[in-house]
């Protein structure tokens, strides 16, 4: 598994699901399954199948978190990245007909879940990689090239007003 990049928040919620998944979720499926498995016949006992694959699920998910933890790097917000696009960076683009959208710059592991997460493989994040306000980038889609311009960059979520 290669180096996986982790912002600071998506490395806390990954560490939190696994934490939940050790200390909570799996010892109260595995009483389930001893409990369903202590009724004796299993052919038919739908609590002992339906439990016993839940828990499959969840050590497929430890064994899969784990692993991520082994090659994570937290990737920390530096006051030096201002102004510049650049990883765990919230960005703003808008194109010629006014059409706006808004979305972070994150590892591969922090997309899922989130509507307005790019990977930072994605060509939309390549592109405004290290670009600044107001600059021009050019997005390379199978359906063409799309123009956008750089609106805003932060790296702190904004306060509702």
């Amino acid at each position: 598994m290669n180096r996986k990049l982790l912002t600071a928040e998506g490395y806390k919620r990954l560490q939190d699901e696994l934490n939940t998944l050790v200390r909570k979720e799996r010892p109260e499926i595995t009483k389930i399954v001893s409990w369903a498995a202590s009724l004796g016949d299993r052919s038919e006992n739908a609590d002992y199948h339906y439990n016993k694959r839940k828990l499959r699920e969840i050590d497929r998910r430890i064994r899969y978190l784990t692993k991520i933890f082994e090659v994570a790097h937290k990737v920390e917000y530096s006051p030096e990245q201002d102004g510049k696009a650049y990883f765990g960076a919230w960005v703003e683009l808008e194109n010629d007909e006014g059409e706006i959208i808004k979305f972070r710059i994150v590892g591969d592991e922090e997309i899922y879940g989130q509507t307005d997460y790019v990977s930072l493989q994605s060509p939309i994040a390549k592109a405004c990689l290290g670009k600044s306000v107001d600059d021009e980038i050019q997005v390379h889609t199978p359906k063409g090239n799309n123009i956008w311009y750089i609106k805003d960059i932060y790296y702190k979520p904004k306060s509702a007003t």
